[in-house]
Parts: structure tokens; C-alpha cells; sequence
């Protein structure tokens, strides 16, 4: 795994994902948790290549699956997008529309609400703080398509519920979410609770 020194490497578990709702690649925890934080809250888009590159081992099985899909990331708010200077899903949505060859959309969704952020939010408070934030403005580009909806991390999976909902009210046929982590827990480190 060259995203991971060897050491880092032996504590990466990979997701073992019986729900076919998502793929995803590895268990949120340990050097994910640490590399997501990083690639998020550290001014690290450089993460995205490899990071991206580990993703997409965990879709390039159902490439027949997923064959004329188009590839849409989870947006950022713009205020947030500001402050980060990139949205991370965009850019592992980016590495995966390029090894699936197929066309990347990165404006078909938008985060109407400035949402707070999820991180310290139980699954009930984040389904209501998501809930209607995105809406699909460029509809003629996904109706009748497939989507692969590209995320960094399912906790709860309140903004993909959210994302794909607003997808399928605009005519979208079939959204399959992807996510470099799962949490199976419900909790995500928070920058600050980085070691």
C-alpha cells in the first residue's frame, strides 16, 4: 500500500462491506482516519492521487457494473470550499472518473445549506442537518443516468442519503456511492483529535 508506510500499513483494515449499499475501501480507524483528517483539515490535495488510487482498487471489481456511469462527488458548500480550497470528494472522484473512463460532473450537485460540520453530531442530529441540503442544478446532465457518488467517508451515511435522494428526485436511475472509508461506528476523528 504506497499510501502507507509498512508499519502504518499492518493497522489498515480493509471494509468488509456486506451492505451492497456502498463501496468502500477500508474501515474508518488508524492510518485512514489520519490520512483522511490530513487530506481534509491539513492542506494536503496531494493525498488525493494515492488515496484516490486506494479507492478505486476497491471499485475496479465492478467496473462491468458501473461501465457509462458518471462520476459525481459530494459537493462542499461554497463558503467551506473557500476555506478548505478544494473539495476532496472532487478530487477522489476525479482519480476514479479517470481509471473508469468515464465523464466526471462536478457541478451537477450543490450544497444549497451551509450545513455545521458532522463530525461531533449523533446519526439522528446529522440526518436532520443534512437533510434537503443538496439539490441537482444542472438536472439534463444526470437525468436518466447512473451515478457513482464519490465521498471520503460513510459514518452514519446521512450525506449520501441525502445527496442520493436529491439525485433520484431529479431523474437520476441508479446511484451507487463509493467511499475511500466506512466508520463502522458512527465516530470520526476530529482535527483536533489527531495524534
Amino acid at each position: 500500500m504506497a499510501a502507507f508506510c509498512a508499519e502504518c500499513a499492518r493497522d489498515v483494515e480493509p471494509a468488509r462491506v456486506d451492505d451492497a449499499t456502498t463501496i468502500a475501501a477500508f474501515l474508518y480507524g488508524g492510518p485512514v482516519a489520519r490520512s483522511i483528517v490530513r487530506f481534509k483539515y491539513e492542506k494536503r490535495p496531494d493525498l488525493a492521487r494515492p488515496l484516490g488510487d486506494l479507492l478505486w482498487r476497491a471499485i475496479e471489481s465492478r467496473v462491468e457494473s458501473l461501465r457509462g456511469a458518471l462520476v459525481v462527488p459530494v459537493p462542499l458548500h461554497p463558503s467551506r470550499l473557500a476555506e478548505r480550497g478544494y473539495n476532496q470528494a472532487a478530487l477522489l472522484a476525479q482519480r476514479i472518473a479517470k481509471r473508469l473512463g468515464t465523464r466526471l460532473v462536478v457541478r451537477a450537485l450543490e450544497r444549497r445549506r451551509d450545513t455545521p460540520r458532522q463530525v461531533a453530531l449523533d446519526a439522528l442530529a446529522r440526518a436532520a442537518n443534512v437533510a434537503g441540503a443538496f439539490r441537482v442544478t444542472r438536472p439534463h446532465l444526470v437525468i436518466g443516468q447512473s451515478i457513482l457518488l464519490v465521498d471520503d467517508v460513510r459514518t452514519t451515511g446521512a450525506t449520501l442519503n441525502s445527496s442520493i435522494a436529491a439525485l433520484c428526485e431529479a431523474g437520476v436511475i441508479r446511484v451507487i456511492p463509493a467511499v475511500l472509508a466506512i466508520s463502522p461506528s458512527g465516530a470520526l476523528l476530529s482535527p483536533a483529535g489527531l495524534s
